[in-house]
């Protein structure tokens, strides 16, 4: 079935996809997709043989909390789902650090991840892991296309459709064409880093290869697990629309900067923070509050106790009922 029929409003002007990439994309798809990983795959031989440093922990950490930073508080809560407003410098910073995550242009990011929302696990979400039915086979080979296999061979969501907004903006589009030139920077700066802070060649090596590669491709795992992992395995304490699986999965919450914390994200989209129960660290919430008692960002949309309430009483309600019918009420 074509994604172009599941439009809700078949009158409308602006179908779900506008095409496949081109083959240039594809190939800088696989080159960003393959190295990075395995670069990751000999990080511990390479860590073994004496080739990391203090410098290049330090590096490599300054790069994944911006770049991640980037991603979860820029092109996630704030580009994608307004959850606050910004300042004007603060909206392209956030743009451009989101962009050394090298996950993809930004308007096409917020496209991706609006439409993932309109349809999720439904069909016409891009990266569902149920795609494939529910036994043991077609589960595994939903979770590798909801990791990562959905980005080859994708079609493209349409941008004018879901990401209307920041084509109408200057300076987003602007972040958006200089795509490129900010994954040179996001694989080169580490290294320049290194180079200067060591003053040696070896330096610099070590320093692209864990402060840009290893560094690129944690991130990259990170981000896409919760796609696929956190749509399959965890906790759904809060209710959402009805084939939504989206659900908690603590071990990721330090590394995503509380993106795992996904249940009450489905469930309440807009909301500035993910981890809202007792003992959920939720780090990109807590910079979002910095940024909003520094002025650089307002009108945040934390989460309202009465609405938290309603969700959790729902879902209990749901859990009750799955029991009473004879289902367990567990999560996969």
């Amino acid at each position: 079935m074509s994604t172009a029929l599941l439009d809700p409003h078949p009158s409308g002007p602006k179908p779900l996809t506008q095409g496949g990439q081109s083959p240039g994309i594809l190939f800088a798809l696989w080159a960003f997709v393959v190295v990075p990983f395995l670069a990751l795959v000999a990080a511990v031989p390479v860590a073994w043989g004496g080739w990391l440093s203090w410098t290049d922990l330090a590096v490599a950490a300054f790069w994944y909390v911006l770049s991640g930073l980037g991603i979860t508080i820029g092109y996630h809560r704030y580009f994608t789902h307004g959850s606050f407003k910004a300042r004007p410098w603060l909206r392209v910073a956030l743009a451009v650090a989101g962009s050394f995550a090298v996950q993809g242009e930004i308007i096409q990011w917020v496209a991706d991840h609006r439409r993932h929302h309109a349809f999720s696990d439904l069909e016409g979400d891009p990266h569902s892991p149920w795609r494939f039915g529910e036994s043991v086979a077609g589960l595994a080979k939903g979770l590798f296309h909801a990791h990562v296999g959905w980005l080859f061979g994708r079609e493209l969501s349409n941008r004018e459709r879901f990401a209307p907004d920041l084509l109408a903006d200057p300076a987003t589009r602007r972040v958006d064409r200089f795509f490129p030139l900010l994954v040179v920077v996001s694989v080169l700066g580490p290294a320049l880093m290194g180079g200067l802070l060591t003053w040696s060649w070896q330096g610099a090596l070590t320093a692209l290869f864990w402060g840009g590669l290893v560094r690129i491709a944690l991130l990259h795992h990170v981000t896409w697990s919760i796609n696929s992992v956190c749509h399959v395995y965890g906790e759904r304490p809060f209710a959402m629309r009805q084939g939504d699986r989206a659900s908690n999965f603590w071990p990721l919450a330090i590394l995503s900067f509380g993106e795992s914390w996904h249940n009450l994200h489905h469930a309440d989209p807009t909301s500035a923070r993910h981890g809202v129960l007792r003992g959920q660290v939720d780090i990109s919430a807590r910079v979002i509050w910095l940024l909003e008692k520094t002025g650089a960002a307002w009108a945040v949309r934390w989460p309202k106790p009465e609405r938290l309430a309603a969700k959790l009483a729902k879902a209990a309600r749901a859990a009750d009922a799955m029991r009473r019918e004879g289902g367990t009420g567990r999560v996969a």
